[in-house]
């Protein structure tokens, strides 16, 4: 099968001929379909996940496809079943690494790998759709969708008509537009740093588009909860001052590790109510729970997928996708294994 192997960090990815190995305990072989692609990746990439000491390894996240093989113990899946395959830990076991062989030599990768045209996926990574489900919803269902309705919906109580300001406003960003405008938000902001996204962010239900640079004249109130999407510091520092005296900060980009984050005149977090800030691990997202609900949505016309999804690539020019991803100009780029 052809994967894209990372091989070197800070290098283009490799296509490679690689073999799956026997099934394990715990281990379903999936028939990979399409496969989002994430910020993640870049810091993959760039060996910002502690990575390196594991090259050479496949890639991705989050993806959609078909259960071609179940190890000993599955219970949860069958072959022939679709399947989101999401890195949040669902129902089943939770199988040991997968391994491949790439020129003869054993591999080792994770739970759940999505750009290549099989994956060995721990059962535990993967969740049942009905086979009509849209499969680029089915990637999506596997990070940024759920970690964006999750986080709205488990972990910042938004309440009806409180400000919400979204920094950061690709494929992740979007999302988080669309969950806060489900959820009744007033206003939604969107801030990005190219105007470039502007029609994408006004589309998907923001009230306002500012670019970060003119953030300081153009942002005049306070606003409930600002969610960060960027993990870069200096966006974080500019956009917490405006913070509410009832604010919730929520971090779900990651800097790079080593980096610190200033906050401006700290005393104002003890205002109010005491102001939070906060990280999220995927919006604390149960997949085998979550993942029906927002399928039912999109069946019923109330998630827009079409407006999140900007390019689609093909596995073989899974560099030019990352190029595209890289320049910060793209929504959600999707990959199709043929």
């Amino acid at each position: 099968m052809k994967a894209a192997i990372l091989e070197k960090i800070n290098s283009p990815l490799i296509i490679r001929d690689v073999l799956c190995t026997p099934l394990k305990l715990g281990q379903v072989k999936v028939k990979i379909i399409i496969s989002g692609l994430c910020g993640a990746q870049l810091q993959e990439i760039s060996g910002m996940k502690g990575n390196e000491k594991f090259l050479p390894h496949l890639m991705g996240h989050e993806g959609c496809g078909i259960v071609e093989e179940v190890g000993e113990g599955v219970t949860h899946v069958k072959i022939g079943d679709k399947v989101v395959m999401h890195w949040r830990v669902g129902k089943g076991i939770e199988s040991p690494f997968p391994q491949y062989i790439l020129n003869q030599k054993i591999i080792s990768s994770g739970k759940v790998t999505t750009l290549s045209e099989y994956s060995i996926v721990s059962e535990n990574r993967l969740t049942v759709v009905p086979h009509d489900t849209d499969e680029r919803l089915c990637a999506l269902l596997g990070c940024c969708l759920t970690t964006a309705l999750g986080t709205i919906n488990n972990e910042i109580d938004l309440k009806f008509g409180e400000s919400i300001m979204i920094v950061g406003c690709g494929g992740l960003g979007l999302n988080f537009i669309q969950g806060a405008k489900m959820a009744s938000a007033y206003p939604i902001i969107g801030v990005d740093n190219t105007n470039e996204k502007m029609n994408m962010v006004i589309n998907l239900g923001a009230n306002k588009f500012i670019n970060i640079n003119n953030i300081q004249n153009e942002l005049k109130e306070k606003i409930d909860v600002i969610i960060d999407t960027t993990g870069n510091p200096d966006a974080i520092s500019t956009t917490l001052p405006f913070l509410s005296d009832k604010g919730r900060y929520v971090l779900v980009g990651q800097p790079k590790p080593g980096e610190s984050i200033n906050i401006p005149n700290a005393n104002s977090l003890f205002g109010g109510s005491g102001k939070i800030i906060k990280a999220t691990q995927g919006g604390k997202t149960s997949p085998n729970e979550d993942i029906v609900r927002y399928v039912k949505l999109h069946k019923a016309g109330l998630l827009n997928i079409d407006a999140l999804i900007t390019h689609e690539f093909f596995l073989d020019n899974i560099n030019d996708a990352i190029d595209v991803l890289r320049s910060g100009n793209a929504g959600r780029i999707m990959i199709r294994m043929k």
